[in-house]
């Protein structure tokens, strides 16, 4: 009897997720507060602390994920994000601001100071580092039309990623895993193929908020989320998909279909985040604090930083989604080291550029202002629009875990 090639993927990304155990829980920072200005480390303790205490919330909230490691308005200095992470024992996704640039240089030097400031008790809380975001979205036709801002090329990613492992080769982050963030209809392109081979991880961005034309109502959300979770599997292949932006706005104008409010994040965070994500996969939600200025959706579950959220975190009764890939197909946390739809995006997302600050946010097409090494980026991650590639935004390896999933494949058809 034939097995579906789906059920096959399925028990084959089934077993990359088994590979580690470790699904963070953290939200998005950008380098800048909602009136342009800097983040110093008591702006970044004070989101850390918010973050680790919330009321209700369903597991530990105690990693972030940084867009620069540079500090706003600064040439080069490290991000004061080091600071409060070290002090605050908050786990670290690392960023590289990568879009409107020709080199990371600036990027490398600030985070080279951060590790010879703090040696071991920096080096120690990184998980991972995405260079760029969103940047592939960017210079797609939809991110042009949604005007979203400068992005950068595929070879310009896959240099940068080289550039960042020579420099840190012979250090403490010389194997921690590698990625690129960016809108899940961008994933699908085909042309940006040449990032997925060489990364170790996936990071996506996902907002049906912003899917206009899809039916991108609140009680459809679930289903375009996992839609295009989906397709960025697919896409991705052997490697470990970490979805990196994804939420609801609690205010805002109508986009479609889609309103915003309290009650309808409330739903968001259940349906997709308690059923599909949290403690499954790895996952940074859009967001603790908005940081971008120009963008009316406003993501922030909680208000200056309260440690009351503006809804119930708690999944406490909900029934995890059975049949949700989002479990069985997303890979490792922690990816080993191998060298890798159609999205319109949100208002709002990686906001910056490449000189002086940071701040965050998405955008609609697909994109988000959050921040890199310096000032306005804009992209979202969000909306999507048809189905994998058109829009937006290495090595395999073959080794037990591989064995390992050929076999559970091997009978998945003997069931069949």
């Amino acid at each position: 009897m034939r097995i579906s090639s789906t059920v096959a993927a399925s028990a084959l990304l089934a077993v990359a997720s088994a590979a580690d155990s470790t699904n963070y829980l953290g939200f998005n920072s950008g380098a800048t507060k909602a009136d342009r200005s800097a983040k110093f480390k008591a702006d970044f303790k004070a989101e850390f602390d918010a973050a680790a205490n919330l009321k209700g919330a369903p597991g530990d909230f105690n990693a972030v994920r940084l867009y620069t490691n540079i500090q706003a308005y600064s040439d080069s200095d490290p991000i004061e994000a080091f600071d409060a992470a070290v002090e605050t024992k908050t786990k670290l996704l690392l960023g590289v601001w990568a879009s409107g640039t020709d080199n990371i240089d600036k990027e490398l030097s600030a985070l080279k100071k951060g590790i010879e400031k703090h040696g071991s008790k920096l080096t120690d809380l990184v998980i991972g580092i995405t260079i760029g975001s969103e940047d592939l979205y960017r210079i797609s036709e939809t991110g042009i039309k949604n005007k979203s801002g400068v992005g950068n090329s595929p070879k310009a990613i896959v240099g940068f990623i080289d550039n960042f492992r020579n420099s840190f080769k012979s250090t403490a982050l010389a194997k921690v895993p590698v990625g690129h963030a960016d809108t899940w209809d961008a994933w699908g392109n085909s042309t940006n193929k040449a990032v997925i081979d060489k990364v170790d991880f996936i990071a996506v961005h996902e907002y049906p908020y912003y899917e206009t034309g899809k039916g991108n109502s609140i009680d459809n959300a679930a289903k375009l989320f996992q839609t295009a979770y989906d397709n960025t599997l697919a896409a991705a292949g052997s490697k470990p998909v970490w979805v990196t932006e994804t939420g609801w706005p609690y205010t805002g104008p109508d986009w479609d279909q889609a309103k915003s409010g309290t009650d309808n994040a409330k739903k968001y965070w259940q349906e997709v985040g308690c059923k599909k994500l949290f403690n499954k996969v790895p996952t940074f939600w859009y967001t603790l604090r908005d940081s971008n200025p120009d963008n009316e959706v406003k993501f922030a579950i909680t208000d200056n930083l309260s440690t009351t959220p503006r809804w119930d975190l708690s999944c406490d009764g909900i029934k995890e989604d059975d049949k949700s890939s989002s479990t069985s197909k997303s890979g490792s946390s922690t990816a080993t080291k191998t060298g890798s739809s159609t999205a319109s995006k949100t208002p709002g997302g990686d906001d910056s550029d490449s000189t002086t600050l940071a701040t965050a946010t998405p955008t609609p097409s697909s994109g988000n202002s959050n921040g890199g090494s310096g000032a306005t980026t804009t992209g979202a991650s969000a909306s999507q629009t048809s189905g994998p590639a058109s829009s937006a935004p290495g090595q395999k390896i073959f080794n037990a875990y591989t064995y390992a999933a050929l076999a559970v494949v091997g009978a998945a058809f003997a069931m069949f």
